[in-house]
């Protein structure tokens, strides 16, 4: 009687180290990647005004073009995870190679793409006479690093799914530290001003590039993988990862429309917003690093054939999502007062802000039950239903948020509104991973 309880706490144990070996690292590495941006601000903002508006624009058109191409990291990850599952190191390389490969004929794309609308698509999104000649300087030097961030992307899912997140942790500090020291040597060593912060960037995203190369390149040879492109493997890439990138177009869509109706609101209610949103993401990278061990974990157990094992850690993984979203919303609470000062002094824009931070604090359990399954479907490989819940989702929500002004609601409805977008979520990754029809076993899905 007492050996099946012994069994359950021993496995809860696995789970439990094996969660941790990965989420930790894999949240070192998503926090410094906002960094690169904390320091270009830094170092931008003493130039003056109109550079640092100039950054702002070019930096949000950026991380828009790259953050739309994510499933190249998140579809690599559970693709090479199940071969890892599957003990085919060989073919989980030559998986991960593919999708190396085609980061860099997006990247190569994108590229294109933005330096030869650069100047149309600043003047689009509103820059001013003075700040837009630095936006277009920054955006057309920095578009070059693109193809790189993209490789980052791609390689950083080939290591999480060799299991591998200290990697990725070592190289975004390595990259942040290299960032901060060109930005400033080029700045305002060799006098570049705003064109110096954007090479620096370039060369630091090209580093970090050739070290992740270097890395996947040594393992391909150790176990004789190829490195040529192959149209094949290339083609499953990205057929893979479609849906995902339905998923990520669809969840950007749902926070514009939020940052949208927030404007409508108000000065001070946009500026509230605008507080909140940063302590969401933030909050946001915590919970994601589960969701990415639970991509690399799941992936595994799949391609092992161990439909158990999959579930028992997903199972692990939703406590620990639970866990962490009450933590960090007692967190939101109590650190509301304290929270708030460091953004603004406006005392409407604060009153603004308290009510609607409490609806945050109160959803993070929510929050962290949704990215846990998120990452467990995608572990699975499960990406078209990811893209059908996300649109369902997006569907519900616009018409709910583009009432809030309407009815006369304020912030703390919008962020209701929001709370009622991650509980659908909620309710459609529950019901599909309590159907089991996510549970595809095999080396490929």
């Amino acid at each position: 009687m007492t050996q099946a309880p012994a069994r359950h706490r021993t496995g809860r144990r696995q789970h439990d180290r094996e969660i941790v070996s990965l989420a930790v690292p894999a949240f070192g590495s998503l926090v410094a990647e906002p960094l690169f941006l904390m320091a270009d601000t830094a170092i931008v903002g003493h130039l003056g005004t109109a550079q640092l508006a100039g950054l702002g624009v070019a930096s949000a058109l950026l991380m828009t073009a790259v953050s739309v191409f994510v499933f190249l990291a998140y579809a690599t990850t559970a693709a090479v995870a199940r071969r890892v599952g599957a003990g085919d190191l060989q073919a989980a390389i030559r998986q991960g190679m593919d999708g190396i490969w085609l980061a860099l004929l997006l990247g190569a794309a994108v590229v294109a793409v933005v330096i030869s609308t650069a100047s149309g698509v600043v003047d689009l999104f509103g820059a001013s006479d003075a700040a837009a000649p630095y936006a277009t300087t920054y955006l057309r030097i920095s578009a070059l690093g693109i193809p790189a961030m993209l490789v980052v992307l791609a390689a950083t899912g080939v290591l999480r799914g060799l299991q591998d997140t200290k990697t990725p942790l070592y190289v975004a500090i390595a990259g942040f530290v290299a960032n901060g020291a060109l930005n400033a040597g080029l700045v305002y060593g060799a006098d570049l001003g705003i064109a110096g912060s954007a090479w620096g960037t370039v060369i630091a995203q090209w580093s970090m590039a050739v070290v992740y190369l270097v890395v996947v390149v040594r393992g391909a040879r150790k176990h004789g993988a190829s490195l040529r492109p192959d149209a094949a493997g290339i083609r499953a890439s990205a057929q893979a990862g479609v849906p995902l990138l339905v998923r990520t177009l669809s969840l950007r869509a749902i926070l514009m429309i939020a940052t949208a109706v927030a404007a409508r609101l108000g000065d001070a209610d946009i500026a509230a917003h605008q507080i909140i949103l940063s302590l969401w993401s933030l909050l946001a990278f915590a919970l994601d690093a589960i969701a990415i061990a639970g991509q690399a974990i799941i992936g595994r157990y799949l391609g092992a054939g161990d439909a158990q094992g999959a579930r028992e850690a997903c199972r692990r993984m939703v406590e620990w999502g639970i866990a962490v979203g009450v933590v960090l919303g007692i967190l939101v609470v109590i650190a509301r007062p304290a929270f708030l000062p460091l953004f603004t002094s406006d005392s409407t824009v604060k009153d603004a802000a308290l009510p609607a931070l409490l609806i945050v604090a109160l959803s993070q359990p929510i929050s962290g039950i949704v990215f846990v399954l998120d990452g467990v479907l995608m572990g699975a490989g499960d990406g078209p239903y990811l893209a059908w819940a996300m649109l369902l989702t997006l569907a519900v929500f616009t018409p709910v948020a583009l009432l809030v002004p309407v009815l006369g609601g304020g912030l703390t409805a919008l962020w209701a509104t929001m709370t009622l977008m991650m509980t659908v979520r909620m309710v459609t990754l529950w019901l599909r991973t309590r159907s089991g029809r996510w549970i595809v076993t095999g080396a490929t899905r």
